[in-house]
């Protein structure tokens, strides 16, 4: 069962855990195992109740925030983000499991509790992770917001932000050491390893020692007894986590003396130093948290140096230690831990419970805390001095050492062996070698109970170790040292010398009694006894006392008996101040019982110096160090304190103190008395109390008296003025500092209402006016802030009493904005005191007293700190890392906490009130604007951190509520004719952002989040729109005031997805209109404000379709609101109404549009393409100029970022273009600063010319720097101008010396609705990036558009894909129509050059495709194969502002089989001549090419492929039937007889060059040719041919004959297609299945190795068959594009010369003049032109030219049997023309103008036309030619003649006849074409001049 679909009658719908609130009993509904019964209570019934069930609130938040982490963990798993995916399924699992226990209710309170707390922090964790809102809580539940005041709220939520943000270090730390391993090579003996913690800067231990026995393998004795190898080193300070703190490890062995001895017969066993190890404690700070650490092990050099190895090592003395081993090492484990030993027991419960020995602090530690026992003696031993003793050699010293009672019995003390092993009787020092003077420096810790101090002592006994016979230990001498003195006084710590008594081997030192009575220390010898004085043997050591109960201060015993030496007390009283605090605290109860008791018995004596010793004590606790005795006193004078008579005694004295206040010269002492007040009233109070109970409440009155009396005195002193350096000031601060403290313990024998009236007078008695610099200022504000803190405050009947006290205190501050964190503090905690339980009157009074004082300075105070600058790096948000960093930052939430507290307290009353206390307007309307101000300050987003929405929604139900009481007053007050324009403004503008605010955005919230706030709130957007219509509309005539300045704010509004917000606003702009269109008769403003907000907020994402419908849409859409376009119809003034709507709606759909295309990642052409649409629709449409030239700049970033070089140059031309050579000023805009527009210009043009280097389009940036140089030479500016000269030369040079990529060119249809409004149903050419063919294109395409279908044929789309609701994608490859013929056609011109003017600045694409005609004759396909041409031209050339543009206009031709067959020769033909020239240039690095043209054109031949032509068309029937064809007939017998004579000549030249290996092709060629030339019938070649010498002009063939129109179609042949030309193509061609193929040309590339070779080869284009689009057939060797092939654009390529370059010339149309790229209409050109053709035709070889362009091949052929040759011979059913088919459609600009052929009829628009379509349609031209400075015209560079070859015969000139065309042009031609009418030129409209830009 997961959830009931409700689909049956009355169903309803549910899901798990979902909740039913059931009104009877639910027997018979549900199965009782599908629920669970739960009790559960109702909360604001009605349409928005909640059901709440009656259980745990922890229980309730883990449910409802677990089913918001489904959801979001599930969209985890979505995104990929695999790391928070598995890490929050690990914590819901463990928040179940642990919900789970709670629902059982088994657990402890304890357990539960910390349950709990897991489940919290869990939560909360999660809720961080995943970005969701911080949870206030109060004892691990939720808080309503309802339920406390805002203030409260607040303080939870800056704690716990705190709390995450920056958590609390601690303050204690702890280092657990276990102890793993000791690794030797020369182990065989037991260690004992000593650990502990030692201060490098003071050279002294700082701990105890840990001790770990090791086996003779190096590892711990007893593995089971964790206990022995693990410690924790205790109360370590933070101030001892630095460097030069150290863990220091000493290693003893345990053996024979000298380490290397054999084993021999004796078993004594001595403990030797082995090594040592140190290690820094801060290393342990970057480590792991647990690492295991390998320390190295170091001995001493000389043993004598021992007892300092460590700080050797720590100082790096290397003379005096080394390595111990070369693989010796230490392995421990180091973690240091941090916090309370508490909170380590329970964090790290398995450590504790599997067993761990704790290692104490050497003393106390830096907090002593009371309850804590010690009683340790620390005695190390220093160093000896011994006597030979008759010996050799010097001595090997051992010390054992014993501790004795007072019985001089031995006592067992269990630590006497450093902790970690059971102690015994006795403990061993270890030896050192041969060393009369050894240093030990050893440390032993004696734990002795305190009860067996006294008479207690130490022995020392010394032994020396022998290393013959038996190796026995022979005693010579002892030393002892009593722990107590006689008086009681422990052992001083320090350095004590002893005495050494020889004595003799066997001497009995059992009995004590004997020795304890002689001396025992150097120091305490009698003066006579100089014998033992000047004995060389002496023993030190030093002892150090850690105890809880003993003491070493004979001052504190004396204090302690003062009953036995009464006459001592006053020496003992003065005394006391001198004693250490630690020895104070130790006997704390004993020292007050002594003092009270000495205070019973002698007041009058004594009283004074007691009251002074007792305020010691009482400050002493005062100190970090004792504070936690504070406890230890409070439960003194509540338990054990018994003077009940103390109290006269303490106010007598404490009143004496304060009347000499004013006139003591010296206050310090005055000072330290009232600090100890709060403690000296305990007492008076507990006295009094004791008192009372003692006599059943005698003397009262004289108490009261007394307290009333000391109080007087107390006002007098605080009324006193001084000047702020007094030391009475100072006095004052020190008692109102401790004055709150006393309210408590007042309480206990006084009224509320009496005490209240203390504190009110005290208060009230301090000076009014101070200096703002005084410090009891600050002071007088901390005792209000205690004050309002305290338990007196919290009483509503005091509250009265005092609350004027604190509040002038509190205005004068804020008013004065001093001490505003202390300020916020008070009000807080007096707005938290104000809650909805107390009686309505005590709260409406007191809200009113609070509203009065503060609610004015309030609002003022929160403007202030908003208006201060803010410290460099913090914002307005609360930072709560460092309050003095930016305390006004800190104190801004604290502020704004108490405003809306204390506004959500008002009522209707309060609101009337407040209103009436202005008596003018100005008043008011100041009031208004304030808090208008302030409300905006409060819902701005930096207000509160990100995740407070809780705090956020509080915030603005606050601020709508107070709105709708303060707008009727803004009615009322300010409408007709007290009309205040800025008071209304302020309030709409508050309400725009109100509704904007992010936090309100419904919408974007989860279900559950979005169903808890409509419940608790409702959707605060819709009322504070209906306000503002409501508002609105009781304006009248002021409307007009806020016409148009409030439309951007509105229609802000409007953009919010909320329906019935939308239709509020939607008559406002209606509205508007009207009052607008009253006014002007127009509402071009309301237009201009609606087109400019309506881009800036749709850039920033709001808006949806929705919203467009909203403007458009006839039909209602939400409800009975009408759209705007309804109501505007019903309007007298509704055509222009509608034509703004359209605009709107036209607009609104490109912006969303971009909106949609900017979200993507990458910048793709979708990007591009959408800006330029909206960039244009700016310029044409709306004439936005400023926004026009934004989207320039944008246009241009994206391009930069796409490295589209030149598209950038081209877009940044636009706004150059709009710019003049003048001087006038510009402001700053964008990123250009203010400059004239002269330097603006020039910074453009040196932009433009760098990109355009980039982008390899060095003819463009050539034209920019001339007309750079122009200006610089104008201004005289040669430096300048140098520069721009010589940057010229290296664009010329780069043309000459670096390689370009030529692009391809790909046709893309849009079909279908889904695609952006500038895409659908559209088509576009694309220029594709270097290297990118067809597939790569297609597939770049399909990932820009991951949703779209590619469509697999070519045939045009119908209705229905028009108009589907999906995306289709049409793409093939196209071929580009050069413009440029008089640079392409001119002789002696680098190919390098020429192939720019290929791909630049291309207007018309064109696409073939083949089909038969008629009945197909099988025997020969020519007769009846056909191709369909089609031409498109664009709207603007390419390259230009996008690697895309729209197609404008298509063409469509058919061309008849005999054109077909005369374009395919005669393309044959020019690759001959182009391969022949080449060669014979040596411009190819090898023949092959030639090779392999040769043998495919004579293969094919000889194989009948011309002899097909000839059956085709030189047959009878054919001429007999198409007698209009006789001309072209006769051109193609020439062309025939043509490429036979091309043939022999380039056999000729083949021959010269051929290598020999290929020598017997060669042959086989010649063969082959003689047979071609007898199937044609070719005996001779007609005298024109024979007779034509062959001239090569620059090492290439060129005619001065032939002029740009070599195929000018006639229309007699013609066929009109009537039929819808197709708007689509394939994009892949096939050959079809009637293509030539040759079996020969396989043959040669197998030869030759090479398929393909330069672009010359094969400059055939076959003509693509509808095949269908693939990609298998995209791959396919058989399958060609009608793009330039793979080949074209290789770099691996042999003629790397033909590579053409990439980007981008614009058309000489649209220049004026040029003198790279001549107009044609120039008659200076066409004379140029003239006198080179004249030239080059007088030498004695006419030269020929190759077609006005060269084509690129389109790869192998089919191997279709139908045809052969079709890629050798030039016969294929699939060619294209020279690259200008341009042939039947340029116009000639030669000199030959009477060969042009008639102008076609229907073919060219009229230039005024074409003027009148690029004036209305299209955007300003992009071009670089359309410069306002004419160039200087540059003649023609000449041709470079290189004399021809002798040996070969001549080849043919170019016949100079033109052909008649068949073709008929369908429907119209582009008005570029040359059909013998001269250009027009393409009209620029006139350039708009930029506004002060």
């Amino acid at each position: 069962f997961s959830l009931f679909r409700g689909t049956v009658q009355h169903g309803l719908p549910l899901e798990i855990g979902d909740t039913v609130l059931f009104i009877l009993s639910p027997q018979g509904i549900f199965p009782c195992t599908y629920i669970h019964l739960k009790n559960a209570h109702i909360k604001n019934k009605g349409q928005f109740e909640t059901v709440i069930p009656t259980e745990d609130s922890v229980i309730t938040e883990m449910t409802t925030t677990l089913r918001d982490w489904g959801a979001m963990w599930k969209r985890l798993y979505v995104k990929n983000e695999g790391d928070l995916f598995h890490r929050l399924w690990h914590v819901m699992n463990e928040i179940l499991d642990l919900r789970r226990q709670v629902l059982v209710g088994h657990l402890t309170n304890d357990r539960m509790k910390d349950v709990k707390q897991h489940i919290t922090a869990r939560l909360d964790w999660g809720n961080e992770q995943l970005s969701l809102d911080l949870v206030p809580r109060r004892e691990f539940s939720m808080v309503d917001p309802d339920e406390i005041s805002v203030t409260e709220l607040f303080k939870l939520m800056e704690h716990r932000h705190r709390k995450k943000e920056t958590p609390v270090p601690a303050s204690t730390h702890h280092l657990f050491v276990h102890m793993k391993s000791l690794m030797s090579s020369n182990l065989g003996e037991e260690l004992e390893v000593f650990f502990h913690i030692y201060d490098g800067r003071e050279n002294r231990p700082l701990s105890e020692r840990f001790f770990v026995r090791l086996n003779k393998n190096g590892v711990p004795k007893s593995p089971e007894k964790t206990e022995r190898q693990c410690t924790l080193f205790v109360d370590l300070g933070s101030s001892d986590l630095r460097k030069d703190v150290y863990i220091v490890v000493h290693i003893m062995r345990i053996g024979r003396m000298g380490a290397g001895e054999k084993k021999n017969l004796c078993s004594i066993q001595y403990r030797r130093p082995f090594g040592c190890a140190v290690v820094s404690i801060a290393d342990l700070l970057t480590a792991d948290s647990k690492d295991d650490h390998l320390l190295k092990v170091y001995a001493c050099t000389t043993e004598s140096e021992w007892y300092q190895i460590h700080e050797n090592i720590i100082r790096k003395v290397n003379s005096r230690y080394n390595l111990s081993g070369s693989n010796t090492g230490l392995a421990v484990s180091l973690q240091l831990l941090h916090g309370d030993i508490e909170q380590l027991r329970r964090e790290y419960m398995v450590l504790f419970t599997r067993g761990v020995s704790i290692t104490k602090k050497l003393g106390f530690s830096d907090i002593i805390m009371p309850g804590e026992m010690r009683n340790d003696l620390y005695v190390t031993l220093e160093k000896g001095e011994f006597e030979k003793g008759g010996k050799s050699v010097a001595r090997n010293v051992e010390i054992t050492v014993y501790v004795l009672d007072i019985d001089g019995q031995v006592m067992k003390v269990r630590s006497s062996i450093p902790y970690g092993e059971p102690g015994g009787d006795e403990y061993h020092s270890f030896v050192l070698y041969h060393n009369n003077s050894p240093r030990w420096a050893e440390q032993i810790k004696l734990p002795i109970p305190v009860d067996m101090f006294r008479g207690a002592h130490v022995r020392f006994e010394f032994r020396h170790c022998s290393t013959k016979d038996k190796g026995e230990k022979k005693l010579f001498g002892y030393s002892f040292i009593h722990l107590m003195q006689e008086d009681g006084r422990t052992l001083p710590d320090g350095t004590h010398e002893l005495i050494i008594h020889k004595c003799e081997e066997n001497a009995n030192l059992q009995d004590s009694s004997r020795y304890l009575k002689l001396p025992f220390s150097k120091a305490n010898l009698p003066g006579n006894n100089q014998a033992v004085k000047g004995t060389k043997e002496s023993f030190w050591i030093t002892s150090f006392l850690c105890s809880t109960k003993l003491t070493q201060n004979g001052d504190m015993l004396d204090l302690l008996k003062w009953r036995a030496h009464p006459e001592k007390i006053n020496d003992s009283l003065s005394k006391l101040k001198e004693i250490d605090g630690s020895e104070i605290v130790k006997f704390l109860q004993d020292t007050l019982d002594t003092l009270f008791g000495i205070l019973d018995e002698s007041s009058q004596r004594y009283g004074l110096k007691v009251f002074d010793c007792l305020v010691h004590i009482i400050n002493l606790l005062q100190d970090s160090k004792f504070q936690h005795f504070k406890p230890v006193m409070d439960t003194y004078i509540e338990s054990h304190f018994a003077g009940a008579l103390s109290y006269r005694d303490l106010i007598k004295v404490l009143k004496w103190y304060v009347d000499r206040i004013v006139d003591a010269e010296h206050q310090d002492h005055i000072q330290q008395v009232l600090k100890a007040t709060e403690y000296i009233f305990k007492y008076i109070i507990q006295s009094r109390r004791l008192f009372a109970l003692a006599t059943g409440g005698q003397s009262e009155e004289e108490f009261r008296c007394c307290i009333h009396e000391l109080f007087m005195s107390i006002r007098f002193f605080l009324s006193q003025e001084n000047k702020i350096t007094s030391p009475v000031t100072q006095t004052q601060a020190v008692f109102l500092r401790t004055f709150p403290a006393v309210y408590g313990e007042l309480l206990k024998i006084f009224t509320v209402r009496e005490v209240a009236g203390f504190v009110r007078e005290t208060l009230g008695s301090l000076p009014a006016t101070a200096h703002a610099e005084c410090p009891l200022e600050t002071v007088k504000l901390h005792c209000i802030t205690k004050t309002v803190e305290s338990q007196l405050y919290t009483n509503p009947e005091s509250r009265c009493i005092l609350l004027p006290v604190v509040l002038r205190l509190l205005q004068a501050h804020m008013q004065e904005q001093r001490d505003l964190v202390m300020c916020a503090r008070i009000l807080t905690s007096m707005l938290s005191l104000i809650r909805k339980d107390d009686s309505e009157l005590v709260v409406s009074e007191e809200v009113d007293l609070i509203v009065d004082s503060l609610l004015v300075v309030l609002m003022r105070t929160i403007l202030e700190i908003t208006n201060r600058p803010q410290p460099a790096g913090t914002n307005m948000r609360l930072q709560f890392q460092d309050i003095t960093v930016s305390v006004c930052v800190w104190v801004h939430g604290e502020f704004v906490a108490c405003l809306l507290a204390l506004l959500r307290q008002m009522s209707d009353k309060h609101y009337q009130q407040l209103l009436q206390t202005f008596t003018s307007k100005d008043d008011l309307r100041d009031f208004l604007l304030q808090i208008f101000t302030v409300f905006r300050i409060l819902i701005r987003p930096e207000m509160f951190p990100k995740d407070w929405t809780v705090m956020r929604l509080v915030t603005n139900n606050v601020i709508i509520t107070t709105v709708l009481y303060l707008s009727d007053a803004l009615r009322k007050n300010f409408l007709n004719e007290k009309f205040d324009y800025k008071v209304w403004d302020s309030y709409f503008y508050l309400s725009v952002i109100f509704i904007n605010q992010p936090c309100l955005q419904l919408e974007s919230f989860s279900p559950s989040k979005r169903k808890r706030v409509l419940e608790k709130y409702g959707d605060m957007r819709v009322m504070m729109g209906c306000e503002i219509f409501s508002m609105w509309q009781n304006l009248g005539e002021h409307k007009l005031n806020f016409i148009p300045a409030m439309i951007g704010p509105f229609l802000e509004v409007t953009l919010v997805p909320q329906p019935d917000l939308r239709n509020v606003m939607i008559p406002i702009f209606h509205d508007m209109m009207d009052w607008e269109q009253r006014r002007s008769g127009n509402f071009k403003q309301v237009e201009a404000k609606l087109i400019d907000k309506l881009d800036s907020l749709m850039s920033e994402g709001k808006g949806d379709e929705t919203y467009r419908e909203l403007f458009n849409s006839i039909i209602p859409l939400f409800g009975p609101y009408p759209s705007l376009l309804k109501k505007i119809e019903r309007e007298t003034w509704r055509e222009s109404g509608i034509s703004l709507i359209a605009t709107v709606t036209r607009l609104m759909e490109r912006l969303l549009d971009y909106r949609d295309c900017m979200k993507l990642g990458e910048v793709d052409g979708k990007k591009i393409g959408c800006t330029v649409s909206l960039l244009n629709f700016y310029k044409t449409e709306l004439n936005k100029e400023e926004m026009y030239i934004r989207y320039i700049h944008k246009l241009y970033e994206l391009h930069l970022k796409a490295q589209n070089y030149t598209e950038a140059s081209y877009t940044l031309l636009l706004y150059d273009e709009l710019l003049e050579w003048s001087d006038r000023p510009l402001r700053e805009f964008l990123n250009y600063p203010m400059q004239s527009e002269w330097q603006r210009k020039e910074y453009l043009h040196l932009t433009i010319v760098q990109n355009f280097d980039r982008g390899k389009c060095w003819e463009n940036g050539i034209i920019l720097c001339r007309e750079l140089a122009d200006q610089y030479e104008s201004y005289y500016d040669y430096r300048n101008l140098s520069k721009m000269r010589m940057m010229e030369a290296s664009l010329y040079d780069k043309i000459m010396d670096q390689q370009r990529l030529e692009p391809e060119f790909f046709r893309v249809g849009f079909y279908g609705k889904k695609f952006p409004f500038f895409l659908r149903n559209k088509e576009f050419v694309c220029r594709g990036h270097d290297y990118e063919r067809l597939e790569a294109f297609q597939q770049r395409m399909l990932n820009e558009f991951p949703h779209a279908i590619a469509m697999q044929h070519v045939n045009q789309p119908d209705q229905t894909i028009y108009q589907a609701e999906a995306q289709y994608l049409q793409i093939y490859a196209v071929s580009p129509i050069p413009e440029s013929q008089d640079v392409l056609q001119r002789d002696g011109v680098p190919d390098n050059i020429k192939s720019f003017y290929k791909v630049n600045h291309i207007w018309r694409f064109r696409y073939d495709r083949p089909f038969h005609k008629g009945t197909k004759d099988k025997e020969n396909e020519f007769k009846s194969l056909w191709v369909e041409r089609t031409t498109l031209t664009l709207v603007q050339s390419l390259p230009g502002i996008s690697r895309w543009f729209e197609v404008e206009k298509r063409e469509l031709v058919e061309v008849s089989p005999l054109e077909n067959a005369i374009e395919v020769i005669e393309n044959k033909n020019l690759q001959l001549r182009t391969l022949i020239a080449q060669c014979q240039s040596r411009q190819m690095q090898n023949i092959n090419p030639l090779t392999m043209c040769l043998n495919g054109v004579i293969d094919a031949a000889v194989n009948g492929g011309l002899a097909r032509y000839q059956e085709a068309f030189f047959v009878k029937d054919y001429i007999v039937n198409h007698p209009e064809d006789g001309e072209k007939i006769g051109r193609l017998r020439e062309l025939m007889f043509e490429q036979a004579h091309i043939l022999e000549y380039g056999l000729a030249v083949h021959e010269k060059f051929v290598p020999q290996d290929m020598r017997p092709l060669h042959k086989k060629l010649v063969d082959q040719f003689h047979v071609m030339k007898s199937s044609l019938g070719i005996q001779e070649f007609p005298a024109y041919v024979r007779a034509s010498p062959v001239h090569f002009t620059n090492g290439s063939p060129r005619s001065s004959c032939r002029n740009s129109v070599p195929n000018i179609i006639s229309p007699d042949g013609a066929r009109v297609v009537a039929r819808r030309s197709p708007l689509t193509y394939p994009a892949v061609n096939r050959y079809s299945s009637s293509s030539l193929s040759s079996q020969a040309s396989n043959e040669v590339s197998n030869i030759t190795g090479q398929s393909e070779s330069s672009d010359e080869v094969f400059n055939m284009q076959p003509s693509p068959s509808t095949s269908s689009l693939s990609s298998n057939h995209s791959a396919s060797p058989n399958v060609t594009s009608s793009a330039p092939s793979s080949a074209r654009g290789s770099p691996q390529l042999q003629d790397k010369h033909k590579h053409s370059r990439e980007n981008s010339c614009l058309s000489s149309r649209e220049r004026p003049v040029s003198a790279i790229y001549p107009n044609p209409l120039d008659p200076a050109q066409v004379n140029t032109h003239k006198q080179i053709n004249t030239q080059t035709s007088t030498s004695s070889l006419p030269p020929f030219t190759p077609s006005p362009t060269e084509c690129q091949s389109a790869g192998l052929v089919s191997n279709s049997p139908v045809l052969s040759g079709s890629y050798s011979s030039g016969i294929s059913s699939m060619s294209r023309c020279s690259v200008s088919e341009a042939s039947g459609t340029e116009a000639t600009t030669g000199d030959h103008p009477a060969h042009q052929g008639p102008t076609m009829p229907n073919s060219v628009s009229s230039g005024s036309d074409e003027l009148i379509r690029r004036e209305n349609k299209t955007p300003p031209p992009y071009s670089v030619y359309e410069r306002s400075n004419p160039r200087r015209p540059v003649p023609l560079p000449h041709s470079l003649s290189i004399p021809p070859s002798v040996d070969p015969p001549a080849l043919p000139p170019k016949p100079h006849q033109l052909r008649t065309s068949s073709m008929k042009l369908v429907p119209t031609s582009d008005p570029r074409r040359a059909d013998g009418v001269p250009h027009v030129p393409r009209p620029r409209p006139l350039p708009r001049k930029v506004s002060q830009l």
